[in-house]
Order: C-alpha cells, then structure tokens, then sequence
C-alpha cells in the first residue's frame, strides 16, 4: 500500500477551529513538521481539507 508525506507548510493560527483540529489529527504539530501516513480515502479527505496548509508527496517506502 502506498504512503504519502505530508508536511506542515503553512501555519494554523489564521485557519479555522474545525482545520486546526484536522491538522493536529494529522499529527502535525510544528510549521515543517512532516508525518507519513497510509494513502486511504479518510486521509486524503482530511488533507482536502486543509490542502492550502499542507504539501503532498509520496512516500518512497
């Protein structure tokens, strides 16, 4: 199953409550904190949702 890197690039503090909350289930914490996470639609709908804070790429491994 592929993954994908997703990393804070933009930071939270304008966003709304309901994307900061996303974010924070993303399991970002800090401005270029990068996470890896499974490629499924439940992760891709929460990186829609804050696609304007985030960059999505895949994951080699």
């Amino acid at each position: 199953m592929a993954n994908l890197k997703v990393t804070l690039v933009k930071s939270t503090i304008g966003a709304l409550k309901d994307q900061q909350a996303t974010v924070k289930a993303l399991g970002l914490h800090k401005l270029n904190h990068t996470v890896i996470k499974p490629d499924n639609a439940c992760i891709r709908g929460m990186i829609f949702k804050v696609k304007h804070l985030v960059k999505v790429e895949e994951a080699d491994a």
